[in-house]
């Protein structure tokens, strides 16, 4: 272990002579060399390890339970003993302390027994992510249907629970989800008059935009109660119910077809053995000469489950898949991949600003729940950040047709700041505020620069 010079800890011990467990304190001697990490363990004696450079982070056990715990099955109960109030963390934030324990550790410093726990896990993924129906609409349930009020804490005034485009030069949460907004409508290329499936539509704000903007006809559907009854009463508000209907139904229960499909933060919850049901019933349901755009959560890295307490108390029933198993579905449903584009930090910044809207209420949030809850939303939305900053994880937005001459030859339609089939100075609702294509620089939503070169962008 590394030690400073002797010092006294709140318990009256020195540094490193309490009766942490053993095993714990030298597995973390062994693996902590750089940063600074303060352990005040049961017994109330202070362990120090790391080199002390960089952001402090101090860690207080509250029973020997979860120091053992911990040691066990970190992947598990990092986040459980957080959430039960096994330790806390009194200097520094979730994110500083996964992100000092990564550094130093990451995923091939697992003691072997740990690894035993992992490689379980693996063998048992096929079971945790079979989301048939039924087991999709209860999964849905258990997080998507959480007390509206939460949801109003944290997301944007469109409520976009999904990754947000920043712009060059945008910070303000509204003004990336609105550009999101405007480029997947961009990728979509749409015309008055077309028929849209938006599968997984959320709170309804893609559709009743898309319905608004670009005068097409929106379905969209859900598993989730909430969404669905919210969804409609906003499409009735706005005038647009008979444009834009949302349907609490499984997309496989799905019959007709649709000019373009979209799905936003959805394929998350397919789950890796779905995955070629899910194009096989996004091919029936696309017409000949029509456009698919799916964006996910993804892994630039080797395929490998969630966390477990990922998967247990936030997304039960997810995946999020690498590219190597995403092309062989795509290829053997014969669709063109007619473009790809990988977006890298845009979700961090987004999990980094609902974390601060979290935070800033979290007083509002014990109120509708307890302070069990907030801490394993703190625990989620700022693990899920490092994951963006730490991990490898990204978003890919992938554009599928069954036709080559479905899309334009080049990407220029995407980029020029007006789709196609919207070239007139329509207005954007964003936010409560009507922006209109002239002024969208001057407010600071800015459409990015044509690229060159390669169709596959990061």
């Amino acid at each position: 272990m590394n030690r400073t010079s002797p010092a006294t800890s709140v318990a009256g011990r020195r540094f490193g002579d309490a009766p942490m467990n053993s095993l714990l304190r030298g597995y973390l001697a062994r693996a902590i060399k750089q940063g600074r990490l303060e352990i005040i363990d049961s017994a109330g004696a202070a362990h120090r390890f790391g080199d002390g450079s960089g952001t402090p982070v101090r860690i207080r056990f509250k029973s020997a339970a979860a120091e053992r715990a911990l040691l066990l099955d970190p992947e598990m109960k990092l986040g459980e003993e957080y959430m039960n109030g096994g330790y806390a963390i009194e200097t520094g934030t979730v994110l500083d302390f996964v992100t000092l324990l990564y550094r130093n550790i990451g995923s091939r410093g697992q003691a072997w027994w740990m690894r035993g726990a992992s490689r379980l896990r693996r063998r048992l993924r096929q079971l945790l992510e079979n989301n048939n129906s039924s087991r999709a609409r209860r999964n849905v349930h258990g997080h998507y249907d959480l007390d509206s009020r939460l949801y109003d804490l944290v997301l944007d005034e469109d409520r976009q629970y999904s990754c947000a485009y920043f712009e060059e030069g945008v910070t303000d949460l509204d003004q990336a989800q609105a550009a999101k907004k405007r480029h997947l409508a961009a990728k979509l290329d749409l015309k008055p008059g077309q028929r849209v499936l938006d599968i997984g539509s959320g709170w309804g704000g893609l559709g009743i935009y898309l319905a608004e903007n670009f005068g097409v006809d929106v379905t969209g559907v859900t598993l989730s109660d909430e969404q669905f009854t919210l969804s409609n009463q906003r499409a009735e508000q706005r005038g647009l119910a008979r444009r834009a209907r949302f349907l609490n139904r499984d997309y496989r229960a799905l019959e007709g077809t649709f000019d373009r499909i979209v799905s936003v933060g959805m394929f998350e919850h397919v789950g890796l053995s779905h995955y070629r049901e899910f194009f096989r019933h996004v091919d029936r349901l696309l017409e000949p000469d029509g456009i698919a755009l799916i964006h996910t959560i993804a892994k630039r890295n080797d395929p490998a489950p969630i966390n477990p307490w990922m998967q247990r108390y936030i997304f039960p029933g997810a995946y999020l898949p690498a590219l190597s198993e995403l092309a062989p579905r795509i290829e053997q449903q014969g669709f063109w991949l007619t473009d790809l584009e990988i977006w890298r930090l845009h979700y961090a910044e987004t999990l980094a600003a609902w974390n601060r809207r979290f935070q800033a209420r979290r007083a509002e949030a014990a109120a509708i729940y307890d302070e069990r809850f907030c801490r394993m939303w703190e625990f989620y939305l700022q693990v899920c950040e490092f994951g963006f900053r730490e991990q490898g994880l990204c978003v890919f937005q992938f554009q599928l047709a069954k036709n080559a001459a479905a899309v334009p030859l080049t990407r220029d339609y995407i980029y020029d700041g007006t789709p196609r089939a919207n070239r007139h100075d329509r207005p954007l609702a964003v936010s409560g505020r009507r922006l209109t294509r002239r002024n969208n620089r001057d407010r600071g939503c800015h459409f990015p620069r044509r690229p060159t070169g390669s169709a596959i962008t990061t």
